[in-house]
């Protein structure tokens, strides 16, 4: 890969890159959209990254099937697909990690603490090894593009980063390669995520600004649904993942929720009128 690439370079082509972990389903191919036109040529990676999981997460179960993710690239006019082994990218010994400070701190970072080392490491790696100019993120991992974001400008990496918009199922549910571990009624339930964010975007047309108000609300909305178990509902800086206490700039609605044992994650931007 790194020697493609640096042919690549050499012609005068500029290199996309799409981070993935696979089980690839619209969202991630809305990234590959959101670039395509950025850049000369487009990489998609998938690596199920296992120092981002920690103690009894999902690393085993994570959705792995490269022939159908192969063929879903393809017609999504991927040029290239990255498609390391564990080995390649943590060689015996490995010990060097990447991390960012504060914006880790809060939302998945207190109940993952290893997970956003983890992703910050080997997202460092493939902008290394990919050499690419420009990389797409989703909104709806918004701490975690947040945090890349940061990374980058931190370390002067010259990577352009994108955030594109959250693809939702025809009901509003964000996509996600975890909503396949839920049952048809938990799928039911798990609707709950995307409801309680619509109060909160109601709440702010309506003139509501204070934050307390709008996570009380949308915290009682969710403690009647069975089977859910809130892990935390927040509203940040979009930017810099700081509370907000009132809703006088941009801000951003986070929520975790667990429905049976599947921890799913849904967030959205809103702003005063």
């Amino acid at each position: 890969m790194q020697k493609t690439a640096l042919i690549i370079k050499r012609s005068g082509k500029t290199i996309g890159l799409v981070p993935t972990m696979g089980g690839l389903h619209e969202g991630h191919l809305s990234l590959l959209d959101a670039i395509r036109n950025k850049c000369d040529v487009l990489v998609a990676s998938i690596f199920v990254n296992p120092v981002q999981f920690g103690p009894g997460e999902d690393f085993k179960r994570y959705p792995r099937d490269f022939q159908r993710d192969e063929k879903l690239l393809d017609e999504r006019g991927c040029d290239i697909i990255f498609y390391p082994s564990d080995d390649e990218i943590y060689p015996y010994g490995f010990s060097t990690y990447v991390n960012v400070e504060n914006l880790t701190d809060g939302l998945c970072g207190k109940s993952r603490p290893v997970h956003f080392r983890g992703v910050t490491t080997v997202v460092t790696k493939l902008f290394l090894i990919t050499r690419c100019d420009i990389a797409c993120f989703g909104q709806k991992d918004g701490q975690q593009a947040a945090v890349i974001k940061r990374m980058a400008r931190d370390l002067n990496i010259p990577v352009e980063i994108v955030t594109a918009p959250i693809v939702r199922e025809s009901d509003g549910m964000a996509m996600s390669s975890r909503n396949n571990y839920l049952s048809p009624e938990e799928r039911k339930r798990a609707l709950c995520l995307k409801k309680a964010l619509d109060i909160a975007e109601h709440m702010v047309a309506e003139g509501e600004c204070d934050t307390t108000e709008i996570i009380g609300e949308m915290r009682s909305f969710i403690e009647l649904v069975e089977g859910a178990e809130i892990e935390y509902i927040e509203a940040v800086d979009p930017d810099d993942m700081t509370p907000k206490q009132k809703v006088d700039r941009p801000t951003m609605f986070a929520l975790a929720v667990k429905i049976g044992k599947t921890r799913l994650i849904d967030n959205c931007i809103v702003n005063v009128n």
